[in-house]
């Protein structure tokens, strides 16, 4: 089944050519961080502006590459939620009205999904059931997985996503936007050791995480080091890395808590944050001493791609599921609300 990926969730304008059979066959992405740097953050409407603008270009770029006609896709997915409503619409109605004239299916993917299924996309791939980690700038989530479609919450954040901490603190110090990689990228030039920063809710039980008392315990450090408001760079890289090893730490402790309380040894990193090498390094020993292995996507298909939007709702259409004419998004969308998917994997 040929399919073709629309991811545009947020700030990134994601397409992808995937087929049941042969595997992933093209895929293209375009990222708005220049559009978005000035302000310091996503803007919501300047972010649909640029999917419109963007997302045609980007789709006969990618059935160019993978030898195909628009007239011999079988099925089209896109992004359903959660994300940003109008950069979703965008997604949405594209896909619908494509599906619509050349008279295929179309499904909506939950664009987590989409990143917990993004490992499927690589030769060495995780086998149900295993315990994931979502790790992004919206959403910090243990999920235990017993297939496609059949997830149960373990914990999540109660405030700030690692990902939007890491954005955060980084800001505090002045780094340039999107700031969590600039964060990561001087934490190596930095002493872990020099700065005990806290390792939040990891000292009770739970699986929950919370990372907003760890970003103002950032800002006082700051305040406290700066002289006339200015942070010298070797206690800003000294900053970083106490940062970025306590969330590191927080999210190694918990995810190994998981594992042990669901039996399981198989762990899946996926989102933005999943590229973080300190964090891969970490979780790989960690699960290597407890008899299991790790498992992620390429850097490229950490952050938001079509790709991942491609191979999820490919499963789904080969299920069955298919959307109607209605045009909806949603914004909050659980992902235990999904229904389960039953046939085997494609490209299996």
């Amino acid at each position: 089944m040929l399919i073709l990926g629309l991811e545009t969730s947020c700030d990134e304008t994601g397409v992808a050519v995937y087929d049941s059979e042969r595997g992933l066959l093209a895929h293209r992405l375009y990222s708005q961080i220049a559009v978005h740097a000035e302000y310091g953050g996503v803007v919501p409407e300047l972010a649909s502006r640029d999917h419109v603008r963007k997302a045609l270009p980007l789709i006969r770029e990618a059935l160019a590459e993978a030898g195909h006609e628009i007239n011999e896709l079988e099925g089209i997915a896109y992004t359903q939620g959660p994300g940003l409503v109008g950069a979703l619409l965008v997604g949405a109605s594209l896909g619908r009205s494509l599906a619509w004239a050349l008279d295929i299916p179309a499904v909506g993917v939950h664009h987590m999904e989409g990143h917990l299924l993004a490992p499927m996309l690589e030769e060495e791939r995780p086998e149900f059931p295993f315990v994931a980690l979502l790790v992004s700038g919206g959403h910090t989530q243990l999920v235990k997985v017993d297939g496609i479609g059949q997830y149960e919450l373990l914990g999540e954040s109660l405030d700030d996503a690692a990902g939007e901490a890491f954005d955060k603190a980084a800001k505090m110090m002045g780094l340039p936007y999107p700031g969590g990689p600039q964060l990561a990228k001087l934490a190596q030039q930095g002493d872990e050791g020099r700065f005990k920063f806290p390792r939040p809710m990891t000292d009770r039980p739970g699986l929950d995480f919370s990372f907003s008392g760890l970003k103002t315990f950032t800002r006082t450090t700051i305040l406290e080091m700066a002289v006339d408001g200015v942070l010298a760079e070797q206690d800003k890289a000294d900053i970083c890395a106490a940062f970025q090893s306590a969330v590191v730490d927080t999210l190694a402790i918990k995810c190994k808590r998981a594992l042990k309380q669901t039996g399981l040894k198989d762990l899946v990193i996926a989102g933005g944050v999943g590229a973080n090498i300190k964090l891969r390094e970490q979780l790989k020993n960690m699960t290597a001493k407890l008899g299991g292995q790790v498992f992620y996507p390429r850097a490229e298909f950490c952050t938001d791609n079509g790709a991942m939007i491609a191979y999820a709702g490919c499963q789904r259409l080969m299920a069955g599921q298919t959307a109607d004419l209605s045009l909806s998004v949603v914004p909050r969308w659980p992902m235990t609300e999904l229904e389960a998917v039953q046939t085997p994997e494609a490209g299996a």
